[in-house]
């Protein structure tokens, strides 16, 4: 009981972290809603407790320690460990929070969002979208959708979606054969453009470098782009379903390519306690291949 009682005080530490963050006192007493004096008394509580200085003050600069970046790395691991400690045993205080790709968030899932929410009206989705090639998981996350070169043995993870690739224009471009792709863009949707690659090499195409090609970072930039009729855009079937559905773009011709990877949707610990967790789990397997 004598060393928890001796412990430095959790405001002190969020005053700590709150300095650090603006470089300022003035500043963190105004996040905090407290005195710019009272901020300076905590620190010097934590100063006191480890008996070494936090900060370098100077009239231009606020500078911690060597010692003050210890104590700063420490708080925020701390107040980090609370957070999800509250989160996981008051779940039901907070949406199901899932993370994916932009161009799925826009493409796959946005149009079913209306049908989630009509079958589940009590359950709010916080859906999370990253640009990057790859979806890495979060500690702030329930669940995340994945790209997978092959499908996943981890329990955890289930597929979705098996990858397909088709090209798709927009009607009337005046693309017949493949030989008609030399006189169009190929447009891509990722800065590695390999999705065109395989399907090239899969049909004994000619060399990508015959074509002049349109890089984008995102499929959802690729899709726009050859729906106005800039190109061809190289993408799964399933992402651009909505769109040929309504018209927008046509598989000029050739047959899907299965590559062999999938999108999986992964549970993470976090999610595992949530309320809801069974029930969003059940619907997205109902969405499985659609």
């Amino acid at each position: 009981m004598d060393k928890i009682r001796h412990l430095p005080s959790l405001q002190a530490l969020q005053a700590l972290v709150e300095v650090a963050d603006a470089g300022s006192f003035t500043q963190a007493a105004h996040s905090l809603c407290l005195t710019q004096s009272a901020v300076s008394r905590k620190i010097q509580l934590l100063e006191s407790h480890f008996g070494v200085a936090m900060f370098v003050r100077s009239s231009r600069s606020l500078q911690l320690t060597a010692e003050g970046e210890q104590v700063l790395a420490s708080a925020r691991s701390i107040f980090e460990q609370l957070h999800t400690l509250q989160e996981r045993l008051s779940p039901q205080q907070r949406p199901f929070r899932i993370r994916m790709h932009v161009s799925l968030a826009v493409r796959w899932l946005l149009p079913k969002l209306s049908e989630f929410y009509r079958l589940h009206p009590d359950i709010s989705l916080s859906i999370e979208t990253v640009a990057t090639e790859r979806v890495e998981p979060a500690s702030d996350s329930d669940a995340y959708i994945a790209y997978l070169p092959e499908p996943s043995q981890n329990s955890a993870c289930s597929t979705l979606f098996e990858e397909t690739l088709v090209p798709v224009c927009t009607p009337g471009l005046g693309l017949d054969s493949e030989a008609d792709l030399v006189r169009f863009a190929l447009l891509h949707g990722s800065t590695d453009q390999q999705t065109w690659s395989q399907w090239l090499a899969a049909r004994g195409g000619k060399p990508r470098e015959d074509y002049r090609h349109i890089p984008f970072n995102l499929d959802e930039l690729a899709l726009d782009a050859a729906a106005r009729g800039l190109g061809v855009a190289m993408t799964d079937l399933t992402l651009a379903a909505e769109s040929i559905d309504r018209g927008v773009l046509i598989v000029p011709f050739g047959q899907p390519l299965k590559t062999g990877g999938v999108y999986s949707l992964c549970l993470q610990a976090a999610g595992a306690g949530h309320p809801a967790c069974a029930r969003v789990m059940q619907w997205f397997a109902e969405q499985r291949g659609g």
